[in-house]
């Protein structure tokens, strides 16, 4: 617990950036005796690579309802109950407006907006976010957008260049370059955690940049630094951010497959004891009833070896194993029991609680996903949970905001988490009525929206031209 509260998210402008430590003096790849023979195709610098790659790098600004409490430094107004806002970093993954960047960013609900390298500013919608990774993927309505590509964090060697590209204290596309200084580093969440680490300088504000090798992949996401040292700073591996990112694209959320079992670490004093010839598995050391290791027929003492012919070194790569299959496979595990080697057969349930969305405020029941409606909105019906968080009355109806895609003035005003309670003096309680009211209505057409914002509570008018006709 020591080790982990040294280390800091770095999302957010506002750190004293006295207790961190810069690399300096430029030009040091060149400084020194000549290079070994081992090194001589280490360029000279990594001006094509950066030239390469920043253009897809971007500014995250988030403007956060302070309610919502969210970790990683959100302080302007905090105590007074006003938005808190936060900055960022983040990178272009898909030409058609997918950015990558770190869940302690954009943790919930939020105003997201992205600055790209050519100086547009456009709306983003966060499309979903995974807590255990730290990972979050938000999307721009643009199209022909440079991207990073991604590389293979598995192929990094301790030693290896990179440099970390990111909008660090305000100063946008900061360049920073060091090695690989280790992997697999855990220092948050012992079962998930595997980072680089990398003596590039990463900075508040560098959070959610990419660390990018001399082919100009990036292979890392910069996460955190920490507070008590010089040139350590931590990445995310790239290879744990594909699977995520294809189930933020397709669920906006990360289902995690779940055996169920309590592990202990099987050192050799341990492994001896149990007349194991070295200390390799997942020692099981609980079953609780109705999960599906108890479903299976695993017991306590028991080592599991193998999930499905893969081999598992020990607890952490088996939690890792089982969390990146789909809930609901069936898979076979190999284990040893009273020294007998055994194969069981299990169906894996879901991991609960781990960054999914909230129930009823993050999913869209919306127009489009990808285009929001015709005011450049997207809205979804008012749930139960939706009340509860809001502090909604049994009687206010409505739709409720869920992002604001729009760029007409009148959306300027609105704010996500907004009751749409009207449009043009037409009741719109439910998502299907709001729809049939906007299809009504022309392009270039004004819309008047009778509004109810919870905190602080009050109503207004706003006016919102429409964009396009359904």
């Amino acid at each position: 617990m020591a080790r982990a509260a040294s280390i800091l998210t770095v999302a957010l402008v506002g750190f004293v950036a006295g207790a961190l430590g810069y690399l300096a003096g430029g030009g040091f790849l060149a400084v020194g005796p000549p290079a070994p023979p081992g090194l001589a195709g280490v360029p000279p610098s990594f001006a094509q690579v950066v030239a390469q790659v920043n253009s897809a790098v971007v500014h995250v600004d988030v403007i956060e309802d302070a309610r919502s409490g969210a970790r990683g430094g959100f302080d302007d107004g905090a105590a007074v109950g006003l938005p808190r806002r936060g900055e960022g970093s983040g990178f272009i993954v898909d030409s058609e407006g997918y950015i990558l960047t770190n869940h302690h960013l954009v943790p919930g609900p939020a105003r997201v907006r992205v600055r790209l390298a050519d100086k547009r500013e456009l709306v983003a919608r966060r499309i979903g976010s995974d807590a255990s990774t730290d990972l979050a993927l938000l999307k721009v309505e643009a199209r022909g957008l440079p991207a990073v590509p991604l590389g293979d964090s598995d192929r990094l060697r301790v030693g290896d260049w990179v440099c970390a590209i990111g909008n660090p204290l305000e100063f946008d596309h900061t360049v920073t370059v060091g090695v690989v200084s280790s992997k697999g580093r855990k220092i948050f969440n012992e079962s998930f955690d595997s980072y680089i680490q990398t003596d590039a300088a990463i900075n508040p504000g560098s959070s959610g940049g990419p660390l990018v090798n001399l082919r100009g992949e990036a292979v890392g996401i910069s996460a955190a630094i920490s507070s008590e040292a010089q040139g350590i700073g931590f990445a995310i591996p790239i290879n744990v951010a594909r699977a995520v990112l294809v189930q933020l694209r397709e669920e906006g959320r990360v289902r995690r497959a779940f055996l169920g079992v309590e592990l202990h670490e099987l050192d050799p004093d341990l492994a001896a004891m149990m007349g194991l010839s070295e200390p390799r598995g997942a020692l099981v050391v609980d079953v609780p009833a109705g999960q599906a290791a108890a479903v299976a027929g695993l017991k306590p003492w028991d080592v599991i070896t193998a999930v499905a012919g893969e081999p598992i070194a020990d607890g952490d790569d088996l939690v890792q194993t089982i969390s990146a299959l789909p809930p609901g496979r069936e898979v076979r595990l190999s284990l040893l029991r009273d020294g007998q080697a055994l194969t069981v057969s299990a169906r894996l349930g879901e991991r609960l609680g781990e960054g999914g969305p909230e129930p009823d405020l993050v999913r869209p029941a919306a127009s489009s996903p990808d285009e929001g409606d015709a005011l450049g909105l997207v809205v979804g019906d008012l749930g139960v949970q939706a009340r509860v968080e809001l502090g909604l009355r049994p009687e206010r109806v409505g739709v409720i905001i869920r992002s604001i895609l729009g760029v007409d003035p009148g959306t300027d005003v609105l704010e996500e988490g907004d009751v749409v309670v009207s449009v043009n003096r037409r009741a719109t309680p439910d998502v299907a009525t709001y729809r049939q009211v906007l299809g009504s209505l022309r392009r270039g057409q004004s819309a008047w929206l009778y509004v109810h914002r919870p905190v602080p509570p009050g109503s207004f008018l706003t006016r919102v031209e429409v964009e396009r006709a359904r």
